[in-house]
């Protein structure tokens, strides 16, 4: 009666591997769900809860991580006190065996800026690697899984947000619609990340991404961010390493003033820019002081004020998400013309003053891009000031 036992359970594992292996060569997530909530409707929960472990591990060793994280999730609905495959995967990708000491969180850092920026899911996937296994587990464990369907926005531009999001499966276009901005055809594949930003910050999104097949995304809120960092405080510097270095690498190869850069010089260049929160109503310039360095604003609103002598403030024009400031006394070596404050809180990217002149100076294409910057905005102040 044991031998018919045995040969019926191995029957059973054999049958859920195979099914497991056709499953996963269609390389399909919202495929996987539905053969495996056809084996829940069939009364065999047993038998979904193997055919889902042995989906993530092949898809985890298959360099699929974010599918396996999705199946992962579903395996925890369907045996809430499973915990094998979450170790399994955390193992084989998390890069410490134990969470680093502050030291060694420098040393992580440092790691993150050897990724490459050409491809999406080869920082995408490090933003859960460069942690210790546990820390990956406790991640694991926090995002959720989520369907959209075609014309059901993700984010939507002027909304407060606060969470990103992983595309897993799927294709979605991004948006920009307010402030006259037009729409650009930007999209996101599978493995590409948006709406990291709102995990660093209040504030409205800054467009609206809408998917334009089928998709299926892992969603990361602040909230359960900051519930992570109180246990594994690694995790938050990796976020917002994350997000220095993909902004700092998207503004190297979309903002014009860079476009005369070779990419090895981006590259370089980008690992200066420090990621930094601002609340409203600080100054980040001060009319009649040095320029302590260069800024593009990546979320937020900042308005530049004259100064007369009387002491009156006169706004200039607004700046807004991608505009660069602090330029001018950077190039000339004077004191700052206008006094920039934040309206809104923010985040932006800067560039130091050092780091400015050890890159401007050997590279005059990027220096003639920021002087015609600088000419520009000191004709157009000089406009609006004549006419007052």
């Amino acid at each position: 009666m044991s031998v018919h036992t045995d040969e019926s359970d191995a029957d059973a594992v054999v049958r859920q591997r195979a099914l497991a292996g056709r499953i996963a060569s269609r390389g399909r997530v919202d495929q996987a769900l539905s053969e495996l909530r056809r084996l829940e409707q069939l009364g065999a929960p047993g038998e979904a809860a193997a055919v889902c472990e042995a989906l993530a591990r092949l898809w985890a060793q298959g360099s699929q991580l974010l599918r396996a994280i999705v199946m992962c999730k579903h395996l925890s609905w369907l045996d809430p006190g499973h915990k094998r495959t979450q170790t399994f995967i955390a193992n084989l990708y998390a890069r410490y065996p134990a969470s680093p000491t502050e030291e060694g969180g420098d040393r992580v850092l440092d790691d993150l800026e050897l990724l490459l920026p050409e491809r999406e899911d080869s920082v995408a996937v490090p933003l859960f690697s460069m942690l210790s296994q546990e820390a990956f587990a406790a991640l694991l464990d926090a995002v959720e899984v989520r369907h959209y369907g075609v014309g059901l926005p993700v984010i939507r531009e002027g909304d407060q947000g606060s969470s990103m999001f992983f595309l897993v499966e799927g294709r979605a276009d991004v948006l920009r619609l307010l402030e006259g901005r037009g729409a650009p055809a930007e999209s996101v594949g599978e493995g590409g990340v948006f709406g990291e930003m709102a995990l660093l910050t209040d504030g409205p999104r800054m467009s609206t991404v809408m998917p334009s097949t089928p998709s299926v995304l892992l969603e990361l809120s602040r909230a359960r961010l900051t519930e992570i960092a109180q246990t594994y405080p690694l995790v938050e510097r990796v976020v917002r390493g994350f997000c220095r270095k993909r902004a700092a690498d998207q503004l190297m190869r979309t903002h014009s003033i860079f476009s005369s850069l070779r990419q090895a010089q981006r590259r370089s260049l980008s690992r200066e820019f420090e990621l930094r929160r601002v609340d409203a109503g600080v100054a980040l310039l001060t009319a009649g002081e040095m320029g302590d360095g260069l800024y593009l604003l990546l979320r937020g609103r900042c308005t530049p004020y004259y100064i007369r002598e009387d002491g009156q403030e006169i706004p200039l024009a607004v700046l807004r998400e991608g505009d660069v400031f602090g330029e001018i006394s950077l190039l000339l070596d004077k004191p700052v013309t206008a006094t920039v404050r934040a309206d809104v809180p923010g985040v932006l990217l800067k560039l130091s003053r050092p780091a400015f002149e050890r890159h401007i100076s050997t590279q005059p294409g990027l220096r003639d891009a920021l002087t015609q910057l600088a000419t520009a905005r000191l004709q157009s102040t000089a406009r609006l000031l004549s006419g007052r």
